[in-house]
C-alpha cells in the first residue's frame, strides 16, 4: 500500500491482503498459466487482492521456485488491453509511471498528454522515484530523454516539474501571495506578449497551498480566473501543461475525475488513460477521484466503466474502482463533503460578469442607419455589412440606429431588415435589434403560442432573470401584447409547474444577503419532509427557491449538505418528475453557477445530430452584453473545446458569421 503522511486516511481502493502467502500466490498464478490457455478470473481475482508491496514479493518469489519472470510470463499469456491492465498492476508504481513516459516519447511523435498528465499531478517524492527508476530501467537520463522529444516553453516547464522541487511548506506569506498575483498580471495581461517565464517560475515552483490562495486573489485582483488568462495568454501543449498544473493545484483527485470521465465519454474508449489512472491511483485517491466523479457527473465511475468496457479488462477494472456509489441510491459521506465545499466556493466567489458585445467607440447612428439602407436596397442584400454594424453596437445604439433610421428614410428598420433576412439569420439580427426586454417577452410569448408549450425556454427564462429584468418583462410583454404575462401563464400551464412560474414572474426575490437563522430553518425545511410525500415536499421548495435571495439560497444549499449528505440537485432529480424537476434544478444550478447553466444549455443545443438554433439563439441574444464572455470561459473548461469551436462546427453560412461575432473571441 501507498505510505501515507502522518494523520492522513487511506483513500485507495486496494489494501494489504490478510494472511499473505507469497509462495502459495506465486504457485496459485504458475498453475493458472500452466498448460493450455489460462485462467484469466484465477489471475485478475488474485492481483487485484493484493497491494502493490504484496505483488512485488509475489514476483520475487515466483523466480525463486520457478526460474521465470513473472511479468514475462503474464504477458506471454495475456493479450491486449487486459494484459497492459494487468502487468501495469504488477509494476512498482514508479517503474509504471517511468514506462509510460518511455512509451509516449518513443517512436514516432510524442504523447504530450500522457507527460502532461503524470508530470503535473505527482508530489516531489514521486517525481524522484520516476527519475531514478526511468535510470533504473532504461539506463537513460529522463530530463535528457524530455528535452531531445519536447521543445519551447513547454519543455521549459517539463523540466522544471522533473526538478521535484515544488515547495511543500503550508505556511503562507500574504505578501508573497499578492507579489505573484501581481507579476502573473503583469507578465500576462497587462505586457504586450506574454512574459512566460514568470508563468513557469511561479506555478512550478510554490507550494500548492500557496498557488490556491494565489489563485483566489488573482480571481478578485482581475475579475477572471487563471485559467482564462493561460487560455488568453498561452497557447498549444504548454497552455495543456499549465492548465493541468492547476486544475492538479486545485484538486488533483478532481482532475483524475475529469480524465477519467473523458476517457470514457464519446464514441470509443481512451483504453491507455483509463489503464493508467486506474493503475496508479488504485492505493493513492481512487475513492476521492470516485466520489467527484459521482458528484461531477451525476454518475458513478464504477456505472460508466461497466458500461463502456468489457470481459475480464472490465471485471479488473471494477475491482480496482472498489465499488458502486449508485449501488447504494445516495452520496457517500465524503461525496456529500465535496458538494458542500462546491456550494462555500459558489457562495464566496465573487466573479465579475461581462458580456461580449460592447458599444462602439467611434458610433455615429446617422452613417450606420444609411449603411443599413444601401445594404438592403436594390437587387441582393449585402448580409455582411448587415452583421458587421449589427453585432458590434451595443443594444442601446442598435435603438439609436433604428430612430435615426426611421427618421431619415421614413421606414421601419426591423421590417426591412425582415423582408431582406430570412430563416436563422433573421431570427438571430431581429432578436439583437430589439430591446432585452421586449426580446424576452417576445420568447416567452412564442413559447406558448400554438398548439404545445415550450416549457424549456419558459423555465430558462424565468429561472434566470434578475428582479429587474422580470419587471422589465412584465412591462413589455403588456405593452407587446395587450395582457398580463401572468395571464398567459395561467391559461398555459397547469398545477405546481403554474404556481412556480408565476411565483417567478412577479420579480419579488429576497435580494439581500444571508441570514444564518434563517439558513439553519430553510434548509431544515425542505430536509425534514417525509420521503413518501412529494407533493408537500414540492411545495416546501416552492417557497423557498422561489423567494429566497440567491446569497441565500447558496447558503441553505449548502446547509442542506450537512444535514443530509446529499446534493440538493441530486435530491431534486430524485425525488421530483417532469416540469417541476426541470424548474427547481435550473433554479439551483442557476444559483451555482449561472454563466455554466447557460454554457451547458449551449452544449446541449448544439450536441448531437441536428442544431437547436432556437435555443442557440436565444442564449447568444440574451446573454451578449451580460455574461457570455463568462460563459465561454465556463463552456471551454468543461467540454475542453471553445464556444467559438462549436459553433463553427455546427452552424453555416452567414449565420455562423454572424454567431462568431457576437460570441467575440476563439479562447
Amino acid at each position: 500500500m501507498a505510505k501515507l503522511a502522518q494523520g492522513a486516511k487511506y483513500r485507495g481502493s486496494i489494501h494489504d491482503f490478510p494472511d499473505f502467502d507469497p509462495s502459495q500466490d506465486a504457485e496459485t498464478l504458475y498453475n493458472a498459466m500452466k498448460g493450455f490457455g489460462s485462467d484469466k478470473e484465477a489471475i485478475l481475482e488474485l492481483i487485484t487482492s493484493r497491494s502493490n508491496r504484496q505483488r512485488q514479493e509475489i514476483c520475487q518469489n515466483y523466480k525463486s521456485l520457478y526460474g521465470k519472470d513473472l511479468i514475462a510470463d503474464l504477458k506471454y499469456e495475456l493479450t491486449g488491453k487486459f494484459e497492459r491492465l494487468i502487468v501495469g498492476l504488477m509494476r512498482p508504481p514508479a517503474y509504471s509511471d517511468a514506462k509510460e513516459i518511455k512509451d509516449a516519447i518513443s517512436g514516432i511523435g510524442t504523447d504530450e498528454k500522457c507527460l502532461i498528465e503524470i508530470l503535473a499531478s505527482r508530489t516531489n517524492e514521486q517525481i524522484h522515484q520516476l527519475v531514478a527508476a526511468y535510470k533504473d530501467a532504461y539506463e537513460r537520463d529522463l530530463e535528457a530523454d524530455v528535452i531531445g522529444d519536447t521543445s519551447g516553453h513547454f519543455q521549459k516547464m517539463l523540466v522544471v516539474l522533473l526538478q521535484g522541487t515544488r515547495e511543500e511548506d503550508d505556511v503562507v506569506s500574504e505578501d508573497l501571495v499578492q507579489q505573484d498575483v501581481q507579476d502573473l498580471y503583469e507578465a500576462g495581461e497587462l505586457k504586450w506578449g506574454t512574459d512566460e517565464a514568470q508563468f513557469i517560475y511561479i506555478l512550478g515552483n510554490r507550494s500548492k497551498q500557496h498557488l490556491r490562495l494565489v489563485f483566489d486573489e488573482y480571481l478578485k485582483t482581475t475579475g477572471k480566473p487563471i485559467e482564462a488568462s493561460i487560455r488568453g495568454e498561452l497557447s498549444g501543449d504548454f497552455e495543456k501543461l499549465m492548465l493541468a498544473v492547476v486544475k492538479c493545484v486545485r484538486s488533483t483527485p478532481e482532475y483524475f475525475a475529469e480524465r477519467l470521465f473523458k476517457a470514457m465519454k464519446g464514441l470509443g474508449t481512451r483504453d491507455n488513460t483509463l489503464i493508467r489512472i486506474m493503475v496508479s491511483r488504485s492505493e493513492l485517491d481512487i475513492l476521492d477521484v470516485r466520489e467527484i466523479f459521482r458528484t461531477k457527473y451525476e454518475k458513478s465511475l464504477y456505472s460508466m466503466i461497466k458500461n463502456d468496457t468489457s470481459g475480464e479488462y472490465k471485471k479488473t477494472l471494477l475491482k480496482l474502482c472498489g465499488g458502486d456509489d449508485d449501488a447504494a441510491g445516495k452520496f457517500f459521506p465524503e461525496a456529500a463533503q465535496v458538494a458542500y465545499q462546491m456550494w462555500e466556493l459558489s457562495a464566496v466567489a465573487r466573479v465579475e460578469v461581462k458580456g461580449t458585445v460592447r458599444p462602439a467607440g467611434d458610433f455615429n447612428p446617422d452613417t450606420d442607419a444609411k449603411a443599413l439602407r444601401k445594404a438592403m436596397k436594390g437587387l441582393g442584400t449585402d448580409e455582411d455589412t448587415i452583421i458587421d454594424i449589427i453585432t458590434h453596437r451595443s443594444n442601446a445604439q442598435r435603438q439609436q440606429i433604428r430612430q435615426t433610421f426611421k427618421s431619415h428614410f421614413g421606414r421601419d428598420l426591423m421590417a426591412d431588415l425582415k423582408s431582406e433576412l430570412s430563416g436563422d439569420l433573421a431570427r438571430l439580427i431581429l432578436g439583437l435589434m430589439m430591446p432585452p426586454a421586449h426580446y424576452d417577452a417576445k420568447q416567452l410569448k412564442k413559447a406558448m403560442e400554438g398548439a404545445g408549450t415550450d416549457e424549456k425556454a419558459l423555465i430558462e427564462i424565468l429561472a434566470t432573470r434578475t428582479n429587474a429584468e422580470i419587471r422589465a418583462i412584465n412591462e413589455a410583454y403588456k405593452e407587446d401584447y395587450h395582457k398580463s404575462l401572468e395571464d398567459d401563464l395561467s391559461s398555459d400551464t397547469s398545477g405546481l409547474f403554474k404556481r412556480i412560474l408565476i411565483s417567478l414572474a412577479t420579480g419579488n426575490r429576497e435580494e439581500g444577503g444571508e441570514d444564518q437563522d434563517r439558513v439553519r430553518e430553510d434548509a431544515q425545511e425542505i430536509a425534514d419532509t417525509p420521503s413518501g410525500d412529494r407533493s408537500s415536499l414540492e411545495t416546501r421548495f416552492m417557497m423557498i427557491l422561489c423567494t429566497r435571495s440567491y446569497q441565500h439560497l447558496r447558503r441553505v444549499f449548502q446547509e442542506f449538505v450537512k444535514m443530509t449528505n446529499y446534493d440538493v440537485e441530486h435530491t431534486i432529480k430524485k425525488r421530483m418528475s417532469g416540469d417541476v424537476r426541470d424548474v427547481f434544478v435550473a433554479i439551483v444550478q442557476s444559483v451555482k453557477n449561472k454563466p455554466l447553466f447557460f454554457a451547458d444549455k449551449l452544449y446541449k443545443s448544439m450536441k448531437g445530430a441536428g442544431t437547436e438554433e432556437k435555443t442557440l439563439t436565444r442564449i447568444m441574444v440574451s446573454r451578449s452584453e451580460i455574461d457570455l464572455l463568462n460563459i465561454r470561459w465556463e463552456f471551454i473548461e468543461k467540454y475542453d473545446k471553445s464556444l467559438h469551436q462549436a459553433i463553427e462546427g455546427d452552424t453555416s453560412g452567414h449565420f455562423l458569421k454572424a454567431l462568431l461575432a457576437v460570441c467575440g473571441g476563439k479562447d
